[in-house]
C-alpha cells in the first residue's frame, strides 16, 4: 500500500468507493465526483487529504483533515482539526485507515494543531472503534453522534 497526497484527478475513484460504501449502507453524505472534489480533495479549509493505494493504483481509502471553521456541522471549535475516514468495503481490515493516520498524524503536527474532533454517526461501530483505536476518546455525544478527540501532542 501507497499513501499519498489526492489530487483532483483522484475525484471519479474516490466516488466509486464512495458509492459502494453508500450501497452498503455505511454512508449518508453525497457520494458523487463534485462532491469528492470539493468536499475533500480541494476544500477550502484543507490541511491534508490523503488517500491509499495498492499496488495496482486501485484507491483503498481516503482520510481529509480540515481545520475547523467558525459554524462549522457539528459544533466543532474552531481552530481545531477535524477527521473524516472512508475505506472501500472490500480492502475494511487491511490497515488502510491505520496507513491514513499516519500521514494525517503528521500533517496536523505541522499544521500546528492542538486537538483533531472525529465526529461519527452513533451506529457506526466500525468508525468509533477505529478512531478509538487511533487514540480518539469521546467528549461529547448526541443522538446521532459521538465526538471523539485526539491530542495532537498527547
Amino acid at each position: 500500500m501507497k499513501v499519498r497526497e489526492a489530487v483532483l484527478t483522484d475525484a471519479a475513484e474516490m466516488s466509486a468507493f464512495l458509492q459502494e460504501l453508500a450501497a452498503a449502507g455505511k454512508r449518508s453524505l453525497p457520494s458523487d465526483e463534485d462532491y469528492a472534489r470539493t468536499n475533500y480533495i480541494a476544500h477550502a479549509d484543507n490541511i491534508r487529504c490523503s488517500v491509499v493505494e495498492d499496488t495496482d493504483g486501485c484507491l483503498l481509502g481516503l482520510q481529509v483533515l480540515k481545520r475547523a471553521s467558525e459554524g462549522n456541522a457539528y459544533g466543532v471549535t474552531p481552530g481545531w482539526g477535524t477527521i473524516g475516514t472512508h475505506v472501500r468495503p472490500r480492502a475494511a481490515g487491511r490497515g488502510v485507515g491505520r496507513a491514513l493516520f499516519g500521514a494525517t498524524l503528521e500533517a496536523a503536527k505541522a499544521a500546528g494543531l492542538e486537538k483533531i474532533d472525529a465526529t461519527i454517526g452513533s451506529d457506526n461501530l466500525e468508525g468509533l472503534g477505529y478512531y478509538e483505536a487511533m487514540g480518539f476518546r469521546d467528549y461529547k455525544t448526541s443522538e446521532k453522534h459521538v465526538s471523539k478527540c485526539l491530542l495532537v501532542n498527547g
